[in-house]
């Protein structure tokens, strides 16, 4: 059983993260509002990047993270429905089935939340979204040190590197990417992010007296937006607090005080529909610090 953790009671005050966690197969059971879970124990694309794979067997482990966490929201409840795998190396029909299974959380008004899994997460939880709003501009803010706009070598296929090459193949894009660093993307990939109209904030300028020019482009951004998804790339961060994930980064971004405001105005704003938190692979992972720090990062959301 994952979803357990301490128990000090059944009085609402008492209650943490696992006792308002239902495991759900029906999406007839959803109601407006509610939080649901999927897992994406996929890292397919990571393989098909030439990254280190293990990236699949993280969703139950975050989920394990998040489980002792106290609710501190008298609303909240989660419904989780379980992974998505991909045991043949497909990729294209496991992305797929999780854009199947997030339309149907988001036509019932539900909040989708998504554990990765490599980043290729994004491509399937952006084709979701696109199903149920298709006539709405769907606004991507992307924390990640990475574009993502990798072409796609028709002999590889897609990968955890081309999810923003793709959603633009699908039309005009429009995404914010935060924490973009210039050591790990070639010219190339900042040449077709300009192509693409990809905004951007390189790691280099989240820093606090620069909060005012964040939360600007932030809202600019967003007020151009119908709906709103937020994709989060582990290897953003530091490689001292997230160790565990496939291509670590000495001068990653911290989550101190000046990430945490900004992190959260993005997260109260009502635009807000789907999230997911990706590249966490446990293999890698010490005392699972990247684990858990996913776990905090999408218990924001869940407890706003």
């Amino acid at each position: 059983m994952i979803w357990q953790g301490r128990f000090d009671g059944d009085d609402p005050l008492y209650h943490r993260v696992f006792q308002r966690v239902s495991l759900e197969d029906n999406y007839n059971n959803i109601s407006e509002n509610d939080f649901i879970l999927h897992g994406f124990a996929v890292d397919e694309g990571v393989k098909r990047n030439k990254g280190r794979v293990g990236a699949k067997d993280a969703p139950d482990i975050i989920r394990k993270n998040a489980a002792n966490f106290p609710v501190v929201n008298p609303e909240f409840i989660l419904k989780d429905f379980g992974n998505v795998t991909c045991e043949d190396g497909n990729l294209e029909q496991s992305q797929t089935e999780l854009a199947n299974k997030v339309a149907e959380v988001l036509k019932r008004k539900g909040k989708s939340i998504v554990f990765g899994g490599g980043h290729e997460v994004t491509f399937a939880h952006y084709s979701g979204i696109k199903r149920v709003f298709s006539d709405k501009k769907i606004g991507i803010i992307n924390i990640d040190a990475h574009f993502d706009n990798r072409d796609i070598d028709p002999k590889v296929g897609a990968s955890s590197g081309t999810g923003f090459w793709q959603i633009a193949q699908e039309g005009k894009i429009h995404s914010l990417h935060i924490g973009i660093q210039r050591n790990s993307n070639t010219l190339k990939l900042f040449d077709t992010a300009h192509q693409f109209g990809m905004k951007y904030l390189l790691a280099d300028e989240l820093f606090f007296e620069n909060l005012p020019n964040i939360y600007q482009k932030i809202d600019d951004f967003i007020a151009e937006a119908d709906v709103l998804y937020l994709t989060i790339c582990m290897d953003v961060f530091n490689a001292a607090i997230a160790p565990g994930v496939s291509a670590t980064a000495y001068n990653g971004i911290m989550v101190d005080p000046t990430f945490i405001h900004w992190f959260r105005h993005i997260l109260k704003n009502k635009k807000l529909i789907a999230m997911d938190i990706a590249e966490v692979n446990p293999s890698l992972d010490i005392a699972e610090r990247t684990a858990r720090l996913a776990a905090s990062l999408g218990n924001e959301w869940l407890m706003i």
